[in-house]
């Protein structure tokens, strides 16, 4: 890229300080949509703090050389989706209180599911890698299902404190608590669970029920260290559940409350700072290809943003990684 240095501080409104004018490998587009949060809301503006907070990031990767090479830009908000919270806040709270438009609100789910969907084909259409970023944990349901139908097989790493198997809450199909329910009814060979603590009975039933469903809980991780026993080989054989090709989803709230307390639904326990990025590290060391990936629930305060930012620059950095690879293996 050119006149751009890394190691300068961030002198364009880009993300991590990259022009917007400049060819990108990855594609973020930001959803402001958090209305069926069941504790709190604010992430829906959570993309303006962790733009903000981007610049703050140093681009030196220990792993993935000059990522920034390859460039990532941040998408317009679609004109369509700038209204559609706040209408869609409104009608929840409203059937929260009884009135009888639940329909209504699922119906903005699936204007919202449309939309990922149509930008994440898009993507792919053009060699680019996209990216959601949320909003609550609905929103990348359409990029998901874009995914699914782009590849053969395509498996999932989820990192969160729920495993959102529910098929609706609050009679809310498009729910944060639902994605996975509702991504699992695609074309999905593998769901890797990561750092899950927070369920309720009939998702563990679909955990144990399901073949395709491989969970890393919380528990497991705290038994894992308690022993003494191997973490990132329990990364390593979770990844190995997965297909070549592989969309990360990241609910912040998979790591410890203590790096996102603003976060829609924070529970205590979960993945530390060093934890996620030998997650990120055993992933990216394999040989699956991620093929996109999502950001959601950071909530709107500048330390959430500034590990939401340091979050998206380490699925940037891997994504850059297995493009790389990808490239080489093809010349």
């Amino acid at each position: 890229m050119q006149d751009f240095d890394p190691n300068n501080a961030a002198t364009t409104e880009g993300l991590f300080g990259l022009s917007d004018e400049q060819p990108a490998l990855v594609r973020v587009l930001p959803v402001p949509i958090d209305a069926t949060v069941s504790f709190m809301r604010g992430t829906a503006d959570s993309w303006k703090y962790i733009l903000r907070a981007s610049h703050q990031v140093d681009l030196f990767h220990p792993h993935v050389e000059s990522p920034w090479q390859e460039g990532i830009v941040l998408e317009d908000v679609p004109s369509n989706l700038r209204w559609l919270n706040t209408e869609a806040c409104a009608l929840v709270g409203a059937a929260r209180s009884g009135a009888a438009c639940v329909d209504e609100v699922n119906k903005i789910g699936e204007v919202v599911a449309d939309e990922t969907e149509r930008f994440v084909s898009a993507a792919f259409e053009h060699n680019q890698i996209p990216a959601i970023l949320g909003g609550d944990h609905s929103v990348p349901f359409g990029a998901h299902k874009a995914a699914a139908a782009q590849f053969d097989e395509l498996g999932i790493l989820h990192i969160d404190a729920h495993a959102d198997l529910r098929p609706a809450y609050e009679g809310f199909t498009h729910s944060h608590a639902s994605i996975f329910h509702n991504t699992m009814s695609l074309d999905i060979s593998s769901l890797a669970q990561v750092g899950i603590r927070d369920l309720c009975e009939v998702e563990a039933q679909r955990q144990r029920d399901d073949p395709r469903i491989h969970a890393l809980t919380d528990f497991d991780i705290a038994d894992t260290k308690a022993r003494g026993a191997d973490l990132k080989a329990r990364f390593v054989d979770l990844v190995e559940t997965l297909p070549e090709s592989v969309w990360v989803s990241v609910d912040i709230d998979g790591l410890d409350p203590s790096l996102c307390p603003n976060t829609g639904t924070p529970v205590p326990g979960g993945l530390s700072w060093r934890e996620f990025r030998v997650l990120m590290q055993a992933l990216g060391e394999s040989n699956k290809n991620i093929v996109g990936f999502d950001l959601c629930e950071v909530g709107p305060h500048p330390w959430d943003a500034n590990v939401g930012a340091r979050v998206l620059f380490e699925l940037w950095c891997w994504s850059v990684s297995s493009y790389r690879r990808r490239s080489r293996n093809h010349v």
